[in-house]
C-alpha cells in the first residue's frame, strides 16, 4: 500500500492506494485561512499536523500494515519559518498573500533573478516575504534558521529531516530551475544562504523514512519511506498522467492552472508563465496560473444567495458571450497580467442581465483568463492539442464547453476517479519505494471528449476581444 498527503489551503486529503494503483479509502480534515488585514493570508502550521493526525487516524482503520511509501502535495510558496530548534517563529504566510508586493518588484527589477530562476519574482514567491520578514519582523528574521515550504514542514514531523524537492522550489525565486539547486547568488542577493535551505531531492526518490513514533501510532510497517514529492500543480501533473511532452491539463479549482509538460527547459519570464522543475527527473512544467477560478464562482454565488452548482446547473445549451463581461481579478492576477493591485469588475450590465446571465459571465470571464495562459505558453513555444479538464469545476459541462469553444481544443474528462495531488503523490510513494518510473504515471481513461462548438467560435473571439478592451480599461482605474 501507499499513501498520498495533500495540504490544499482548504484541507488536507489524504489516499490509500494498492500497487495496482486503486484507491482503497481516502479521508480529508478541513483548514481555515487567517486573514488579519487586507491581502494578507496565512495559516498555523500546527492546523497541518493535527490535519494529518485526522487523515492518519481515518486511514489507519483501513489497516496500515502493508504500506511502503508516502508521498506529500502541497501548496506552493508559503514559508514556514523556524528557528535552531524546529519551532515554528510564526504563521506561515501563504501563495496567496499580496503583503510582500513592494519586495518582489524590488527583486524582479534586479535582472538576475529572472535570468536563473526563470521567472517574474512575483508577490506570492516565497523569497519576497522573507525580504517583508527582515524589513517588518527583525525579531523573527533574526532567528529565523530554517526556511520550509508548507508540505516541507509536514515531511519533518513526519521524518525529523529538513527536506524539498525541485518542483515546489522552483516556486521560491531562489532557485536555478535550469541546474536544478539552489542558487547562492539569489540566496546572497536576499541575505541568505544555503544553511537556511533544506537539502534537495527529486520527487520520485526517497527523503527520508517515517519516525517510528508514527509508524507504531498507525500501524504503518517499519521502513516505510516518505517520497520527496511535488507542488500541488505537478503532483496534480503525476496524478492525471501529464508528464511528458505535449500533454496539459486544465484545473479548475481555487485558482485555475493551465499546465504542461516539458522535456526541457524553455523560460520565458516576460509572459508571466511559471516554468517549474516537474516533480520527475529531467522533467520541467509550464503554467499559466489565474488566482481566481471556482474562488470567482463561489464570490459570486454567495453574492446572488445561491450555491455554485445551483447556478451552473441553470445553463444548458452554451450561448455566444453576451455584453456583460466579467473580469475575475478578485485578488489580482498572476498570467499574463502580474499584478497585486488589479481587481475585478462587471462590465456591459444592462437591464436584460439576469442571474444566468451573471453566471454565463463570470464562467466566461474564467475562461478568458484561460486562454490569455494558453497565448502565453504559446508565446514561449508551447503547443497544446488537447487538454484533460481537473477539478471541481470541471463538474460544470457549460463550462468545459466554454473552455474548448475559446481555446479551440477538445477537452477530456477523465473516468470518474481521483487524480489530483493526492494520488499523485501516492504514485511519487510508489515511485521511491519501488524504483519506478514516469511509466507508471499513466494518462487516465477519458469518459468523454467535449469539441469546441464551431458555430460559436467567432463569437467567443468576440467576446475575449471585449474581455481584454475591459481589462486595458480596468487597469487604469
Amino acid at each position: 500500500m501507499y499513501i498520498g498527503l495533500d495540504l490544499g489551503t482548504s484541507g488536507l486529503k489524504g489516499i490509500l492506494i494498492n500497487e495496482k494503483q486503486e484507491v482503497l479509502a481516502e479521508a480529508t480534515a478541513p483548514l481555515t485561512v487567517s486573514r488579519l488585514h487586507e491581502g494578507w493570508s496565512e495559516q498555523a502550521p500546527q492546523d497541518w499536523i493535527v490535519a494529518a493526525e485526522s487523515v492518519l487516524d481515518k486511514l489507519s482503520a483501513f489497516g496500515l500494515g502493508a504500506v511502503q511509501g508516502i508521498g506529500l502535495s502541497g501548496h506552493m510558496h508559503g514559508a514556514t519559518l523556524l528557528d535552531d530548534a524546529d519551532s515554528v517563529l510564526r504563521p506561515c504566510i501563504l501563495w496567496n498573500d499580496m503583503r510582500s508586493h513592494a519586495e518582489a518588484a524590488r527583486m524582479d527589477s534586479d535582472p538576475q533573478f529572472r535570468s536563473i530562476s526563470g521567472n517574474i519574482v512575483f508577490p506570492g514567491f516565497t523569497a519576497p516575504k522573507l525580504e517583508w520578514v527582515r524589513a517588518h519582523e527583525p525579531h523573527i528574521w533574526n532567528k529565523t534558521a530554517k526556511i520550509l515550504l508548507p508540505k516541507d514542514y509536514l515531511r519533518l514531523w513526519l521524518t525529523g529531516d529538513h527536506v524539498a524537492e525541485m518542483s515546489d522550489a522552483a516556486g521560491t525565486a531562489w532557485f536555478d530551475t535550469a541546474r536544478r539547486d539552489w542558487s547562492d547568488t539569489l540566496l546572497s542577493a536576499t541575505h541568505l544562504s544555503r544553511s537556511h535551505m533544506p537539502r534537495l531531492v527529486e520527487g520520485s526518490e526517497v527523503s527520508g523514512k517515517i519516525r517510528p513514533a508514527l509508524a507504531q501510532r498507525w500501524g504503518i510497517g517499519a521502513g516505510a519511506v516518505v517520497a520527496g514529492g511535488g507542488g500541488d500543480n505537478a503532483a496534480a501533473g503525476v496524478g492525471v498522467g501529464v508528464v511528458r511532452a505535449g500533454e496539459a491539463f486544465v484545473s479548475l479549482g481555487t485558482s485555475g492552472v493551465l499546465f504542461a509538460a516539458n522535456d526541457g527547459y524553455q523560460p520565458d519570464p516576460a509572459t508571466a508563465v511559471h516554468t517549474f522543475c516537474h516533480a520527475l527527473p529531467k522533467t520541467w512544467h509550464q503554467m499559466g496560473v489565474i488566482l481566481a477560478a471556482t474562488d470567482a464562482l463561489n464570490w459570486y454565488a454567495n453574492l446572488v444567495g445561491a450555491d455554485a452548482a445551483t447556478l451552473t446547473g441553470e445553463l444548458t445549451q452554451l450561448k455566444a458571450p453576451g455584453a456583460t463581461t466579467f473580469l475575475p481579478y478578485l485578488g489580482g492576477e498572476r498570467t499574463p497580467l502580474n499584478s497585486a493591485s488589479i481587481r475585478g469588475a462587471f462590465t456591459g450590465l444592462e437591464h436584460a442581465t439576469d442571474r444566468a446571465a451573471g453566471t454565463r459571465a463570470v464562467l466566461e470571464g474564467v475562461t478568458f483568463a484561460i486562454r490569455d495562459s494558453r497565448d502565453a505558453l504559446a508565446a514561449t513555444g508551447t503547443k497544446l492539442e488537447h487538454l484533460l479538464a481537473v477539478g471541481g469545476g470541471s463538474k460544470s459541462d457549460y463550462w468545459l464547453k466554454a473552455i474548448a469553444t475559446a481555446l479551440d481544443l477538445p477537452v477530456h474528462l477523465p473516468q470518474a476517479g481521483d487524480f489530483g495531488g493526492a494520488f499523485g503523490a501516492a504514485r511519487l510513494a510508489i515511485m521511491a519505494a519501488t524504483g519506478a518510473g514516469a511509466e507508471i504515471a499513466t494518462l487516465p481513461p477519458v469518459a468523454r471528449t467535449i469539441e469546441p462548438d464551431r458555430a460559436l467560435r467567432d463569437a467567443f473571439d468576440v467576446g475575449h476581444a471585449r474581455f481584454r478592451a475591459a481589462q486595458t480599461a480596468i487597469r487604469s482605474l
